[in-house]
C-alpha cells in the first residue's frame, strides 16, 4: 500500500455489501465521510461543537468518484484524506480507498461551510483553518 495522507481504517460488514457480498458503490461515499470526520476529529475539530460554538456546518457540494476494484465482505479498507484546495468558504478534499496494495476507489469531495441556521455560505472558522495549518 502506498503512503496515505491521514489514513482511516475500517472493515467491510454485511450492511456495506449487496447480495453478492460486494461493497455497494454508494457506500464508498460513506467510507469517505467517516474518514473526513475522523480526520477532522484528529485535528481537534468536532463538527457538533463547531455547530454549537460557531454556528456553522460543512455540507457536501460536489462529489466525483472513480471505481477501480471491488471490496468484499470482511475486507480491511484504508481511506485517505488530503486537502487539495482551500478557499474562504469551501475545500476540495481528495480521497482514496485501498485494500492492501489494491486501489478500490478514488475521488474528491467539495465541502462548503454554511451557516447552521440559514444554510447560506460562511467563511471557514479560524479554529478549523488553524487546525489545517
Amino acid at each position: 500500500m502506498p503512503h496515505l495522507a491521514n489514513p482511516f481504517t475500517l472493515r467491510v460488514y454485511w450492511e456495506d455489501t449487496d447480495a453478492g457480498g460486494v461493497v455497494f458503490y454508494a457506500n464508498y461515499l460513506k467510507f469517505f465521510e467517516r474518514a473526513r470526520t475522523e480526520w477532522l476529529r484528529s485535528l481537534g475539530v468536532q463538527q457538533g461543537i463547531l455547530q454549537a460554538d460557531d454556528g456553522v456546518l460543512f455540507v457536501v457540494a460536489e462529489v466525483h468518484v472513480r471505481y477501480v476494484a471491488s471490496a468484499r465482505l470482511d475486507d480491511v479498507v484504508v481511506v485517505s484524506v488530503k486537502v487539495a484546495e482551500r478557499g474562504q468558504a469551501s475545500m476540495r478534499i481528495e480521497q482514496q480507498a485501498w485494500r492492501g496494495d489494491t486501489l478500490l476507489a478514488e475521488g474528491w469531495v467539495r465541502v462548503g461551510c454554511v451557516d447552521a441556521t440559514t444554510l447560506r455560505p460562511r467563511r471557514i472558522p479560524g479554529v478549523v483553518l488553524r487546525a489545517l495549518g
